[in-house]
């Protein structure tokens, strides 16, 4: 028994490791890949400064750094989202925050001048207006998380419906952007668009890290959470504006990017075998699982770029349906 425990430990550390040396692995490949190739030495000699390449630095890097920093961010999101609702659905995409971020960039894009802080700051007042929505409505007679995931997945569907009128009703201009950003694309994407939602995310995940034992006691249920000194009320309001944020600052930049929130944090949490979702594990997993889609989408129809997000429904639809057949099972 004593040599069992460390190994135990030592496991989810050995996990992140190896996450993060495969999500620094594929960020190298997609800064080799494009539509002329470059050797890892002509990559590694621009990243050092003695060679300066447009394509490599102004090009590719902003991409590969948007993949790892907001799959990052949305694994963290998905974490956030099932720890609070103890339930491997209780996703953002699922649950309808990914629409509510949605339908606050579309009023940015057709009311308003559509400017990069009029998106964010939309994005974020919609999301978190369609999470006090679900919250509410779920914390009827007690907090329960499958109520929250019910009433999530009926207020995605009418957010839903809500988008599709207010693209149909938008100038024909406005419409094709709409349709075509809502896809989720990490195309054409600069340092200019990423410096302050970086920032952002870096102050969200700083938090939340913070929080991040606490966040895993109500885990093991709430008296015994509240035995040990959590607040559940404030904890879960912060888990639920953290995890609005991370995805709200992702949706402004890039769009909806489906099924990453969903499925990094239990693909995290089977690598890692921990009993509850830790966060670095979703954290790169989600990294990893978005450079892999973009990567995917950039090669499959060469030389066109597809958006990262057909990609990521495609491989996360088929990860849908297990996880419902598994839990359908386990019922």
């Amino acid at each position: 028994m004593s040599g069992y425990a460390p190994r135990v430990a030592r496991r989810p550390l050995l996990v992140a490791v190896v996450l993060a040396a495969l999500a620094l692995a594929l960020g190298l490949l997609g800064l080799c890949y494009g539509a002329s190739w470059a050797t890892p030495g002509e990559v590694l000699s621009a990243l050092t400064g003695r060679e300066r390449s447009v394509v490599i630095l102004d090009w590719r890097l902003p991409r590969v750094a948007a993949g790892a920093v907001f799959g990052a961010a949305l694994g963290v999101a998905g974490a956030i989202f099932q720890n609070l609702t103890r339930n491997p659905l209780g996703s953002p995409d699922v649950i309808g925050l990914d629409a509510g971020s949605y339908t606050g960039a579309l009023f940015a894009m057709t009311v308003l001048s559509g400017t990069s802080a009029q998106l964010a700051t939309s994005s974020v007042v919609c999301g978190l207006l369609v999470s006090a929505v679900v919250y509410l409505l779920s914390v009827d007679r007690g907090f329960s998380g499958l109520r929250l995931v019910v009433i999530g997945i009926a207020v995605n569907a009418m957010v839903t419906a809500l988008n599709s009128w207010i693209v149909l009703r938008a100038d024909l201009d406005i419409a094709i952007a709409a349709v075509g950003w809502s896809a989720g694309s990490l195309n054409g994407v600069d340092w200019s668009d990423l410096w302050i939602p970086f920032w952002v995310i870096a102050v969200l995940l700083t938090v939340i890290a913070v929080q991040a034992r606490a966040m895993h006691q109500t885990a093991l249920g709430d008296p015994l959470a509240v035995t040990t000194g959590v607040a559940l009320g404030r904890l879960r309001l912060l888990m639920v504006l953290v995890g609005v944020g991370c995805t709200a600052t992702v949706t402004a930049v890039a769009g909806p990017i489906a099924f990453i929130s969903l499925a990094a944090p239990q693909i995290g949490r089977r690598l890692a075998g921990s009993a509850g979702i830790p966060l670095l594990p979703a954290a790169l997993t989600g990294a990893v699982l978005l450079q892999g889609a973009d990567l995917i989408a950039q090669a499959l129809l060469a030389p066109v770029a597809l958006p990262v997000g057909v990609v990521s429904t495609a491989v996360g639809g088929c990860y849908l349906i297990w996880l419902l057949t598994k839990e359908v099972r386990r019922a």
